[in-house]
């Protein structure tokens, strides 16, 4: 038997991907872990006078926290409709951020534009893993920085997203996005465009009443949950909510009645060479 070498079609895998983070509504997710951002930007040593582009930003959380630290923002995504949020929230906040559409893998950018590039759980999602690398590494000038924060493939989320993947299968071909997740990925996909790579395995704490509540949220509001969901029948529903729950379980530290869940991430500083 002769195996398929066809590429994946990128671009109908995208367009069912910006549908996906469409749906729910991300932002209630998003602005739980805004101290991701936060600390990323620190952890970046953001200047008040550089140029920063927040890639795959979602409702803004990175590019807002980066504001905060005087420096000129664009935030940058495909999806139109957490851009508005990013807007609203910015405003709300009294922070000046340009949001922009623009694709992770085609960054409407010119060469070497920004001093730092950050992405907070957002580029990892771009299916083709590659090219994203790349335009991460187009739009950075020389010698400077590129800062993410990626779920790892061994913690809560990444477990998640693997039992999300046995339910309802992802597109053939596609490395997971926790594949974002590994310092020797990372290493892998930037190659030689970066002089220096230095990756630090940080913890998220999420904390819920209970394992209901946690369900509850992402199958509302977690483009991915919500999609998955929304492509069973009832049987099948039963079953995922059953997995994700016992993956909750596994995780999941009791504390005087409610759950603190530890979810563990990739947090990245690469220099660009």
């Amino acid at each position: 038997m002769t195996l398929s070498t066809q590429s994946p079609d990128f671009a109908a895998i995208k367009t069912r991907q910006q549908q996906t983070w469409a749906s729910g509504d991300y932002h209630v997710i998003a602005a739980i872990i805004v101290p991701m951002a936060e600390r990323l930007c620190d952890t970046v040593d953001l200047r008040a006078d550089q140029t920063v582009l927040d890639v795959a930003t979602g409702s803004g959380n990175a590019a807002i926290a980066a504001a905060r630290r005087m420096t000129s923002v664009t935030g940058m995504d495909y999806v139109q409709e957490l851009l508005d949020r990013g807007k609203a929230r910015a405003a709300s906040e009294g922070v000046p951020v340009r949001f922009e559409l623009g694709d992770a893998e085609a960054l409407p950018v010119q060469d070497a534009s920004y001093d730092v590039v950050l992405s907070t759980v957002g580029v990892m999602f771009a299916p083709n893993q590659a090219q994203a690398a790349r335009e991460l590494l187009r739009v950075t000038k020389p010698g400077g920085r590129i800062g993410l924060a990626n779920w790892t493939p061994e913690g809560w989320v990444g477990d998640m997203l693997r039992t999300v993947g046995r339910h309802v299968a992802p597109p053939a071909g596609l490395q997971p996005p926790t594949r974002w997740g590994s310092e020797a990925a990372v290493r892998e996909l930037f190659g030689n465009g970066v002089a220096s790579v230095e990756a630090t395995r940080q913890n998220f704490v999420w904390r819920f009443k209970s394992a209901e509540q946690y369900l509850d949220l992402f199958r509302s509001y977690y483009g991915p949950v919500v999609k998955a969901f929304a492509a069973l029948d009832e049987s099948g529903q039963t079953a995922l909510a059953s997995d994700l729950l016992a993956g909750f379980y596994r995780f999941a530290i009791p504390t005087q009645g409610t759950f603190l869940v530890p979810a563990e991430y990739l947090e990245v500083v690469a220099v660009k060479a």
